[in-house]
């Protein structure tokens, strides 16, 4: 084995273990009846979640790449994510609390017994260590799942994180992105997935976009305007949603007087006001933007801000380079239990000045989820290619509840317009040629 191929087993190992870690935090701070409660039916009972994990774990790893015997294939079902929907997994026969812990501690141990014995080239699913790099996504990904399952639980406070650091220098504003091609996607970062790919040249007109997200206090400011209850503002879609919803704020937002407060993770206060806006869905980001004099940037236009350098022409893996993210680039990882205000991170800057495009809230985009040019699906159609189409918008960047394992200038997520339980926020941009904004 080369020096090259035991260092990445090693880095699978260790994102393998962290994950895991993450994984039996968010399930050890409730007890058995949490577990298995239903906390709201656009979620899976977290118990469920963590049965899966370890169903996925088993079916590409233990059996695929491993080759080894089936380990509860009785099971398969009933953690098949595309048999059964949220709201109809309490009623199954899951496995207990006690039972999913012994059995995702049962396919670990085979698939790090797999790990050392496997080699990591040939099969395209197992050149550097893409199966395993999967599943690491794949748990971190139900773990923001889990999370966000928290945020809607009801009860005492479970988890804890120190506040995200405070800002020295507030940023504001908007800066202006050259029009010309860049290169958007990714034909080279080994963990892609498949939607990411492949890597194509995109010619983006000239465009402004904000330097930060929209904040809390921006966002309160068109509520106190009016903005929920002008058709003006609101496409017909999400005019029909706002009405049908009864949506009059964020969620978890709730009057305080003339201000507001927001419930976190069980624990209620005011809100920040140059911290990120949080739990929006789509059809209030749009309105947003309508009252804002401006709209949502397209996907195309969020990755050339977060990823084109303009000195050279290429394009990074991340907004400051292609280092892996750390704690001073961006919010990642459940280190802090809410977005960060604008500017708590200067060191993960694009080369052009925004801010912030990697964690604390995923920003929603204008762009329907589709396969770039040359899309193949891989390893199965169900990750992306079923979900295509103009019923679900993109999202990018991830939030403070993504694990850097998750994440990158590539990454893609998307989502039902009408969502609101993720952690989803946005900024805006607007055309070259248009006036300044005005009403924010």
């Amino acid at each position: 084995m080369t020096i090259e191929t035991e260092r990445l087993r090693d880095r699978v190992a260790a994102d393998m273990i962290r994950a895991r870690e993450r994984t039996t935090l968010l399930t050890g701070a409730v007890d058995d009846g949490d577990l298995i409660r239903q906390h709201s039916p656009l979620m899976s009972p977290l118990v469920w979640d963590l049965a899966h994990v370890g169903s996925q774990e088993e079916l590409w790893l233990v059996r695929d790449v491993g080759g080894r015997e089936p380990v509860r294939p009785d099971i398969d079902e009933l953690y098949d994510a595309f048999k059964h929907t949220r709201a109809d997994r309490p009623a199954l026969p899951l496995l207990s609390p006690a039972e999913a812990r012994r059995y995702v501690a049962q396919v670990r141990d085979k698939a790090l017994d797999v790990l050392d014995a496997a080699r990591l080239e040939g099969r395209r699913l197992t050149v550097d260590g893409f199966a395993f790099g999967m599943i690491v996504q794949h748990e971190q990904q139900h773990d923001e799942t889990m999370l966000a399952t928290h945020q809607l639980r009801v009860g005492s406070p479970v988890l804890t994180a120190p506040p995200p650091p405070a800002v020295s220098s507030p940023i504001a504003g908007e800066v202006f992105v050259p029009g010309g091609p860049f290169d958007m996607g990714t034909d080279t970062e080994a963990w892609a997935l498949d939607n990411e790919r492949p890597a194509h040249r995109v010619d983006v007109p000239a465009y402004y976009i904000d330097r930060a997200a929209v904040t809390n206090g921006h966002y309160a400011a068109f509520i106190a305007a009016g903005g929920y209850d002008d058709p003006r503002w609101w496409s017909p879609a999400g005019w029909d949603h706002r009405q049908a919803a009864g949506l009059t704020a964020p969620r978890h937002w709730q009057r305080d007087g003339d201000g507001w407060l927001a419930t976190s993770f069980g624990r209620t206060a005011p809100i920040v006001a140059d911290e990120p806006v949080v739990h929006v869905c789509y059809y209030e980001a749009e309105a947003f933007a309508a009252w804002a004099g401006k709209r949502l940037p397209t996907e195309a236009e969020w990755e050339k801000a977060a990823r084109h350098d303009p000195a050279t022409g290429r394009s990074r893996r991340y907004p400051w380079g292609d280092d892996t993210p750390e704690s001073h680039h961006a919010n990642l990882g459940q280190q802090h239990l809410r977005p960060a205000a604008a500017g708590a991170f200067p060191g993960g800057a694009s080369p052009l000045g925004v801010h912030q495009l990697i964690g604390d809230v995923w920003e929603w985009t204008s762009t329907d989820f589709a396969g770039y040019p040359g899309f193949g699906p891989f390893p199965y159609r169900e990750y992306s290619e079923v979900f295509f189409g103009p019923d679900y918008k993109v999202l990018r960047g991830g939030s403070f509840g993504t694990d850097r394992a998750a994440i990158r200038g590539t990454f893609r997520n998307w989502d039902y317009p009408i969502r609101r339980q993720i952690f989803s926020g946005f900024r805006l941009a607007r055309d070259a040629s248009s006036e300044s904004a005005g009403d924010a």
